[in-house]
């Protein structure tokens, strides 16, 4: 009898078609191994060959102790910077400065942590920050811890950049250095807080510094003031002009990306005063086909 089918009698040749199914099973087994097996490979091998992410670069930085002027005895450690994003397609997240004052000594008389707003991808981000020390430092050091990466949702021409108009500047008659002017939004939904940073250079472009303010609500064709007065600069004087950007606030990139999915403001909105032509005149009958308006 043949085990594998009870009530049959085993005949002769059955021993070579079992043998037969069986080489053709293995081989089949085999060949599905050696495919996942390549997929495997494949999706190591793609993976290894993909771009390195690149650090973030510090494009510029500079920093300042002036004494303050408040009833608050001490001084007042001001710091500005530009970051840049060399990867086009991730946004750099949770970054967070480290500015440390040291005395002539080396002691460390003033230490602030700041985190920085997400840096869009192949973009970059300015910053200003400040700090009360009791005592005056006689070194300034500014360090930065590295990003965490998020791959973006959107190409980069999706994160378009918050306009800013009416710039003014001028210097009040107590010191210190005032920019005002307005931001809007190229976005359909609302902007619910944007950072306003103001960087200050003097005449030949080099930063001295700069302070950030905030504005809420911003809304398509609805224009918000801002106001920043900023007294941490070590020379007023010097300061020829005053560049400023508006940016999502947040040390995730989800503010950005939310804005970006929901679509952008229609450039040309005006609709067209002439009456339109009763026929199409841009357009010719094919061969064999007859023209209708």
């Amino acid at each position: 009898m043949n085990p594998a089918c009870p009530g049959r009698t085993r005949a002769a040749g059955d021993y070579d078609g079992w043998v037969a199914y069986i080489t053709r099973t293995a081989g089949v087994l085999g060949a599905l191994t050696l495919i996942l097996l390549t997929g495997c490979a494949s999706e190591r091998r793609q993976d290894d060959d993909a771009p390195e992410l690149r650090a973030l670069t510090v494009a510029e930085e500079v920093s300042s102790v002036v004494r303050s002027e408040d009833r608050h005895d001490g001084y007042v450690v001001n710091w500005a910077g530009v970051l840049a994003n060399p990867n086009p397609w991730h946004f750099g997240e949770h970054v967070v400065v480290t500015v440390v004052g040291l005395d002539a000594r080396g002691k460390e008389v003033v230490r602030m942590e700041q985190p920085l707003d997400a840096v869009p991808p192949a973009g970059s981000l300015a910053f200003t920050g400040q700090a009360l020390a009791v005592k005056k430092p006689a070194k300034v050091t500014i360090g930065y811890r590295p990003a965490e990466w998020r791959r973006a949702g959107r190409i980069v021409s999706a994160f378009k950049p918050f306009p800013v108009s009416g710039v003014r500047t001028g210097r009040p008659k107590d010191g210190g250095y005032l920019v005002t002017g307005y931001v809007g939004t190229p976005y359909r939904l609302p902007a619910g807080t944007l950072a306003v940073t103001a960087l200050l250079r003097d005449s030949a472009g080099r930063l001295l510094g700069g302070g950030t303010t905030f504005v809420d609500d911003v809304r398509e064709n609805r224009r918000r003031r801002f106001l920043l007065d900023i007294e941490s600069v070590a020379d007023p004087g010097e300061v020829a002009g005053a560049e400023v950007v508006a940016r999502t606030w947040g040390s995730s990139s989800r503010p950005y990306e939310e804005l970006a999915l929901g679509g952008a403001v229609p450039v040309h909105t005006v609709k067209p005063t002439t009456s339109p032509f009763e026929e199409d005149r841009g357009r010719r009958a094919l061969p064999g086909e007859t023209a209708t308006p």
